[in-house]
C-alpha cells in the first residue's frame, strides 16, 4: 500500500509532466484515478485531508469537485486579492 507522502509526490511529478496537450500545469484525477495511486480500491473520507496536507508540503493543492479532483500549484494563489475588514462588511 503507498503512503500519501509517495502518491502526493507522484500527483507533484504529474503536474510538470507533458499530456492532455499541455506541457504542464494544472489537472484533473478521477476519484478512481486518485485511488489507485494511493494504493486502494477506494477513497474514504480520512484519506483526502490526508492526502491534501501531503500535496500542500509539496507545494500544491488539492481540490474536491465531488466526481473528480483538481491538482493546482499552491502559487497560484498568492497574486490574489486579498479581502479585508471592509471588503466583508455587509451593505
Amino acid at each position: 500500500m503507498k503512503t500519501s507522502e509517495t502518491a502526493a509526490k507522484r500527483l507533484a511529478e504529474m503536474y510538470k509532466e507533458e499530456f492532455g496537450g499541455k506541457p504542464s500545469g494544472r489537472y484533473r484525477i478521477s476519484r478512481k484515478l486518485l485511488a489507485e495511486l494511493v494504493g486502494q480500491r477506494r477513497l474514504y473520507a480520512e484519506d483526502v485531508p490526508t492526502l491534501t496536507r501531503a500535496l500542500f508540503e509539496e507545494g500544491f493543492v488539492l481540490i474536491d469537485m465531488e466526481s473528480f479532483f483538481v491538482v493546482m500549484s499552491a502559487n497560484a494563489f498568492v497574486n490574489y486579492r486579498r479581502a479585508g475588514k471592509g471588503s466583508s462588511n455587509e451593505s
